[in-house]
């Protein structure tokens, strides 16, 4: 298959990402951090050597900075008046332009492992899934994989509630689409997230995030 790994990404500018975390975080700490973010997903994805990786990024005079981070990758601004329209028109422009399959994913979820965006390809592989969903703990998703665009899906959604995950697989159950789910896992978005990242970065899954590190090893 031709697939295309997306990842959703703002440009890093203090006030304008993670300021959720603030405090106990500064808003220039917080950029700082959410680069490192983006720096350790790009190094991920470029190990799924057999995908086109994508990076959708906004606001759309960032593109020079972002072809410095991922100069191999391709660059797609994002288009649209909310989190739903600019996924959708992600899904719309990729899949017409030859894909057999896309995954979308965020750029604050630095813990998430390798191995689970190669089964979430394995999945997009098998002709009997429609849909693929990475659940969230906050009653989101994380990942969404699509072969067809399906508008209905993003339309009229309240984003960022804990009923994001549940009403999108009410609509796709509706639609009579095939959902295969990806294992459970989670963003950083609070300070609470953030006590769980320090805590991951004891493990030996989260030893190649190498800048989301030297940024918690820089500032205890």
């Amino acid at each position: 298959m031709h697939q295309a790994v997306v990842m959703m990404a703002k440009a890093p500018q203090a006030g304008n990402v993670k300021t959720r975390l603030c405090p106990p975080l500064s808003l220039e700490e917080a950029a700082a951090l959410y680069r490192g973010f983006i720096l350790d997903t790009i190094a991920k994805m470029n190990c799924l050597q057999t995908v086109q990786p994508v990076l959708s990024y906004t606001p759309a005079n960032s593109d020079a900075f972002f072809a410095d981070m991922a100069p191999h990758w391709t660059h797609l601004p994002q288009e649209g008046t909310d989190l739903g329209a600019r996924m959708h028109s992600c899904f719309r422009h990729l899949l017409a332009h030859g894909y057999d399959h896309v995954l979308l994913t965020g750029s604050d979820l630095p813990t998430l492992p390798l191995h689970i965006f190669r089964l979430a390809l394995h999945l997009a592989a098998t002709p009997k899934i429609d849909v693929i969903l990475g659940p969230s703990d906050d009653g989101g998703y994380y990942l969404i994989g699509l072969r067809a665009p399906c508008p209905a899906l993003f339309e009229d959604m309240v984003w960022s509630t804990s009923t994001v995950l549940a009403e999108t697989v009410r609509r796709a159950t509706c639609l009579g689409l095939r959902i295969a789910y990806l294992p459970t896992w989670y963003d950083i978005d609070t300070p609470g997230d953030l006590s769980r990242l320090r805590a991951a970065l004891t493990q030996p899954y989260t030893y190649a995030l190498h800048h989301t590190r030297a940024y918690c090893a820089s500032h205890p």
